[in-house]
């Protein structure tokens, strides 16, 4: 498994991350463990927890992941091969300006620094229906009762001024197996959240784009079906000739226990 993925690459190009000098999280290793205590210890009923995924394509361990899977989790590195195709795809988007009840998926822009592990497990649990499965009286609960009205701006603020959701996160952060980072830390890897939304499709979620990626129609499938996880080896397939190979994968799907 790899640890401490965040994702700024030069931290004088405000398009890779939150610049220096902004409000910054020790980045989040890729532990499900520590991911799955986070989540219950913000409000996602205890049904639900966090799974590594070790192949996406041997049958054998394939089965192993439980079913259905309500997110996928992944941690990649940006590279030059992928920064050139983001700004590509990017170039003629507009700003995603959603918010309210009817907001289908729901996006969280990032201005955090090192922050895009939380910002991928609240993508995880805020859509489809893992979001059905928050306590409303509870952080997560009542952050999102206070964010989702708001556009994207004025939401990533609430996050930002979020006491409860800044000790939940500080407290993941430094039990993991790894060395811990400071919070100001420059690595190359990130996280970005596959959801399916109540609309039944497949959306890439990741706070330093300009909002949701449509992915295509999964209809009765979930985000571990092949639709799927054909976008998450493209991710693969990208860094083929630079040989990076530092990928990880979870998702978010019923406990074991």
């Amino acid at each position: 498994m790899m640890s401490d993925p965040t994702a700024a690459v030069d931290p004088h190009d405000p398009s890779v991350d939150v610049p220096k000098g902004r409000k910054a999280f020790i980045p989040l290793e890729c532990n499900p463990e520590l991911m799955t205590t986070l989540v219950h210890n913000l409000g996602l009923t205890p049904t639900l927890a966090f799974h590594d995924v070790f192949s996406i394509s041997e049958p054998e361990l394939l089965a192993f992941v439980p079913r259905p899977a309500l997110a996928l989790l992944l941690v990649f590195p940006v590279s030059e091969s992928y920064e050139k195709f983001r700004r590509d795809e990017d170039e003629s988007r507009p700003e995603y300006n959603g918010k309210g009840e009817g907001e289908d998926p729901v996006w969280f822009k990032q201005t955090i620094r090192n922050a895009c592990g939380m910002i991928g497990v609240l993508h995880a649990i805020s859509n489809g229906a893992a979001r059905d499965m928050i306590e409303a009286d509870s952080p997560i609960g009542r952050l999102l009762a206070k964010a989702l009205p708001l556009p994207p701006l004025d939401r990533a603020k609430v996050l930002e001024d979020s006491r409860e959701l800044e000790s939940a996160h500080k407290s993941a952060a430094t039990q993991g197996s790894s060395v811990v980072p400071d919070a100001e830390a420059d690595v190359d890897l990130h996280y970005v959240c596959f959801v399916k939304s109540k609309s039944n499709h497949l959306y890439e979620l990741d706070g330093r784009r300009k909002g949701p990626l449509d992915r295509g129609f999964l209809g009765d499938d979930d985000v571990f079906s092949e639709k799927a996880l054909k976008v998450v080896q493209d991710f693969i397939d990208r860094e083929k000739e630079s040989g990076r190979l530092d990928f990880s994968l979870v998702t978010l799907a019923p406990s074991l226990g």
